[in-house]
């Protein structure tokens, strides 16, 4: 069974990345992904926070885009707080823990996105995510760093992977075997996307500019929710292209 990959989006402390490796080696996990870090890459303030986490902190992968980071996944939660405008399935650790390791038995590759700390995901990298993961925290002392919040999640996969959670036949099957292929990847639904939009953009589907963000990002997580097949993604494509071909249909 594959493990999580870790993706922590613009990390402004070095402290922090070392910590998150640190949880992640108390837990199983090993693939730590960053994603434009603010203070550069390597650090040293991560080397020396991350203990006997180090071997992480060496085999990290460093990446220009969120989007870059989560290409070759499959399924991705954004780890955020809660928000009934999201149109996404909202999920708590350990029903996001139960959820992943199924699709991982299932041969899925997961990843947990986690943004900067002061301000969290940007809307364009919960964009890129299937559902969202959120720690019921008390209201009045709601703040978490992202080394908290990753030993959370470290720990509620590590549980599931014990126990069996969401490894039942019906789960498995319902995760991997109920399409003709495996779901598409992040890159696989983001070529398909950009030709969506493309196709859109020139029919002039969105009308007016200032409406485009909100509709796109409401088209994105539909396509996102049926969580499509490689083979659904060709399809898709391949009406876009005969579409963009127009009626070639004998007189």
């Amino acid at each position: 069974m594959t493990h999580p990959a870790i993706i922590l989006v613009n990390p402004q402390m070095g402290e922090n990345i070392g910590a998150v490796a640190r949880a992640m080696m108390n837990f199983g996990l090993r693939d730590l992904r960053i994603v434009a870090p603010r203070d550069g890459w390597p650090n040293p303030a991560a080397d020396a926070m991350a203990a006997h986490g180090l071997p992480i902190i060496e085999s990290a992968k460093l990446y220009a885009t969120t989007r870059e980071a989560v290409a070759d996944l499959h399924y991705v939660y954004a780890s955020t707080a809660r928000d009934r405008r999201i149109h996404k399935p909202q999920l708590s650790p350990r029903e996001a823990s139960q959820d992943g390791v199924s699709r991982a038995r299932a041969g899925q590759n997961i990843g947990i996105l986690y943004g900067p700390e002061r301000s969290g995901l940007e809307n364009e990298d919960i964009a890129l995510a299937h559902a969202i993961l959120t720690i019921p925290t008390d209201e009045k002392y709601s703040s978490l760093n992202i080394a908290q919040s990753a030993v959370v999640i470290a720990y509620e996969w590590w549980v599931a992977g014990l126990t069996g959670d969401g490894s039942s036949d019906s789960q498995e099957a319902n995760h991997g075997a109920k399409k003709d292929s495996l779901p598409a990847t992040g890159e696989q639904v983001d070529l398909f996307f950009g030709h969506l939009e493309a196709a859109l953009d020139r029919t002039n589907f969105f009308k007016l500019d200032e409406k485009k963000p909100h509709m796109w990002r409401n088209l994105r997580s539909t396509f996102l929710r049926a969580e499509l097949s490689e083979q659904e993604v060709h399809t898709l494509r391949g009406m876009l292209s005969a579409l963009e071909k127009g009626d070639k249909r004998p007189k």
